[in-house]
């Protein structure tokens, strides 16, 4: 394979994602969905005149949140009375009235949960004649942290580390959160009635399901106690959770601590949810992008989920089966898909999912010539490094060989960071301020 092949592939790889990045920019997908003629606001054909309201609030909660802001502030101006979004660190941008406050992510800390209560503070005190617009973006659940009464942070920091390390999905994780919050779930809306309100939504979950974004902050919820219950079972972690966790939901199963809130809950009866950008945006941009490469494109699934390593052995599978038979489609071929695999830990390396994934698919392409995989995280941060993920080749392995580091090895330590940091094929973008899940790209040329 001629060097100045391989790169001009990555390149495209590359191109290919940014041009989905930028579908998803939280201040253009802000722009398209959300318009101001006069006093009328108007979001998906429903109208508002912020001439009836006393005040216009703005909280949130997302990685996506600061741009988000700037996008609201550009389109209200004045009209904005004050706002509070808490955001994850680095996740920042430039806003005059709306405070950023930046807090950990994924696992929350102290400085989350401290706003997260001025948020609770500010929505307790709203009223009827008052208009909230509420940001949410992955990353939302984690950076709103207001535990259960009897819950302590440090006990909801140590279930997430559990849930996080056990393989459980995000749904999983989500629904275990919404039951020991009083905000998660649908409870924000409780606090929030009778105000009106407008939730403007980036979707970070496979199929967009409201309940399960950032926890469903304000949408019923369909999860129950029982649900949790199983997925502590499931993943045999009820012994490791904090006690104060397990009575909880044990309280719940009996009937004694409230459910979330339901279907048909008048606290839902002022809202509107809109989601204003999904990772199938992303695709449909990066597709042109492909076809503008030269690349015969194939949006494969933006729903994609389960153990990383498996739906690495799947990806270069298809691969080999483009390469063999040009079958699903011939080369020059572009294949992508979405969503977001877990990892079970096992080792004590460093890495994320998206570089899991490349090192996994590295291993199985091992010789292939013409083929790059990516694989990258549109927040532009995979689980807790840097980079936004990796890239592989055929010659992925025989590098790493050659600097005397051993791929098998590296994979079984959960160290993929170290990998590619070695071999110098880890993708950085930085905070992107977005977030639709993963964006993987095949390419055999």
């Amino acid at each position: 394979m001629k060097k100045n092949s391989i790169f001009k592939v990555q390149k495209d790889a590359w191109d290919i994602f940014l041009r989905g990045l930028h579908a998803v920019d939280p201040f253009s997908a802000i722009e398209r969905n959300v318009k101001l003629t006069g006093s009328i606001l108007e979001i998906e054909g429903q109208k508002y005149d912020l001439d009836n309201y006393k005040q216009v609030i703005v909280v949130g909660a997302g990685k996506a949140g600061a741009t988000m802001s700037r996008a609201i502030e550009d389109i209200l101006g004045d009209r904005i009375s004050f706002g509070h979004v808490n955001v994850k660190y680095g996740h920042v941008d430039t806003v005059n009235t709306i405070n950023i406050h930046e807090a950990a992510h994924p696992v929350p800390d102290q400085a989350g949960y401290d706003g997260a209560q001025i948020i609770y503070d500010i929505l307790k005190k709203t009223g009827e004649d008052d208009l909230i617009i509420f940001l949410l973006s992955g990353g939302g659940s984690a950076l709103m942290p207001l535990p259960a009464e009897g819950i302590s942070l440090v006990e909801k920091q140590q279930v997430t580390n559990l849930l996080l390390s056990c393989g459980a999905t995000i749904n999983e994780i989500n629904t275990i959160r919404k039951h020991i919050s009083r905000f998660k779930g649908g409870y924000l809306a409780g606090v929030a009635y009778p105000s009106t309100l407008i939730t403007l939504i980036i979707s970070d979950v496979i199929g967009d399901p409201l309940d399960t974004i950032a926890s469903g902050p304000t949408v019923a919820d369909n999860s129950t106690f029982d649900d949790c219950l199983r997925i502590l079972k499931k993943y045999d972690i009820i012994a490791e959770a904090p006690g104060s966790i397990t009575r909880h939901i044990n309280l719940g199963v009996a009937g004694v601590a409230k459910e979330t809130p339901k279907k048909g809950d008048p606290i839902f009866s002022k809202i509107q949810n809109v989601i204003v950008a999904n990772n199938m945006n992303a695709f449909k941009a990066g597709k042109k992008k492909a076809i503008e490469l030269g690349y015969t494109p194939l949006i494969l699934s933006t729903l994609i989920e389960g153990e990383t390593k498996d739906v690495a052995k799947v990806h270069a599978a298809i691969a080999k089966e483009i390469r063999k038979s040009g079958n699903p489609i011939a080369p020059p071929a572009c294949i992508l898909s979405g969503g977001e695999t877990t990892v079970t830990i096992k080792g004590n390396g460093l890495g994320g999912r998206n570089q899991e994934f490349a090192l996994a698919v590295a291993i199985e392409i091992e010789g292939m010539e013409n083929t790059v995989i990516a694989s990258i995280a549109t927040d532009g941060t995979d689980g807790p490094t840097n980079p936004a993920g990796a890239i592989a080749d055929g010659s992925t392995i025989e590098r790493g060989k050659k600097l005397g580091v051993s791929a098998v090895e590296y994979l079984d330590n959960n160290d993929s960071y170290h990998f590619f940091h070695k071999i110098g094929d880890l993708l950085i973008s930085g905070p992107t301020n977005t977030n639709v899940m993963d964006f993987r790209i095949i390419l055999v040329v």
